[in-house]
């Protein structure tokens, strides 16, 4: 279990009742951005509280009440999802920190000039986020935070995510090294097996990661894939 003394609490108010639970201030984190996280890394105590801080327990009929079950898993993860975490300045400041540099590689890597069709330096979009003064969530995943992100650079730099589809070919023995990755980067159109044993898919992925996606498959087919753009 985490430790008491590390813990922060996590605080969901329905309908006037308080409920807080002590937990790990990274892990919940995960938790808020889509992670499953074991119950012993994420939190200090598995008691669902009125005020943590006077060891107060809410009542098993009031959280049947108010979560309509009485699993700790369930209460815990709305706890967490839909409450507040009560960070510590310097806890924040660096959640803040770690969230924006997720965000800025995101962009970095997804967004395109769209005057020079090429990617922009993580720095140059830094330093744009700076100026237009965007504000960052700790806790919101990096993907609900990039629409308005860009919305705000857009009057400081030319930029905007493309999208590109890709036809590509890949040998049969390399498809086990190479299906994940396309998952990674890309949405399938189209898939399939062709005639002569080769994979065959189209998939609709961010322009500025063309490059890095078609380095990763050479990679892993040793130059034999075959990688067109198609409309």
């Amino acid at each position: 279990m985490v430790n008491v003394d590390d813990a922060v609490v996590a605080r969901h108010i329905v309908k006037g009742r308080r409920f807080e639970i002590l937990v790990d201030a990274d892990k919940a984190r995960e938790v808020r951005e889509g992670s499953k996280v074991p119950f012993d890394e994420l939190l200090a105590s598995e008691e669902v509280y009125k005020d943590a801080g006077k060891g107060e327990r809410a009542g098993e009929r009031e959280l049947k009440e108010t979560f309509k079950s009485s699993d700790l898993n369930v209460i815990v993860y709305e706890i967490i999802k839909k409450g507040t975490i009560q960070l510590t300045t310097e806890q924040r400041k660096k959640a803040v920190e770690a969230k924006r540099k997720q965000i800025v590689n995101f962009i970095a890597r997804s967004a395109i000039n769209p005057q020079t069709k090429t990617p922009h330096p993580p720095q140059r979009i830094e330093k744009a986020m700076e100026e237009a003064r965007v504000g960052v969530d700790p806790f919101k995943p990096v993907e609900e935070q990039v629409k308005d992100i860009l919305n705000a650079l857009m009057p400081i730099i030319p930029i905007r995510i493309e999208n590109a589809n890709l036809e590509i070919v890949i040998p049969a023995q390399s498809y086990g090294r190479c299906y994940s990755v396309l998952k990674e980067y890309g949405k399938f159109k189209t898939q399939g097996w062709l005639n002569n044993g080769n994979f065959r898919c189209v998939i609709e992925m961010p322009a500025g990661l063309k490059v890095e996606l078609m380095d990763a498959l050479r990679k892993r087919t040793g130059g034999e894939v075959e990688i067109k753009e198609v409309k």
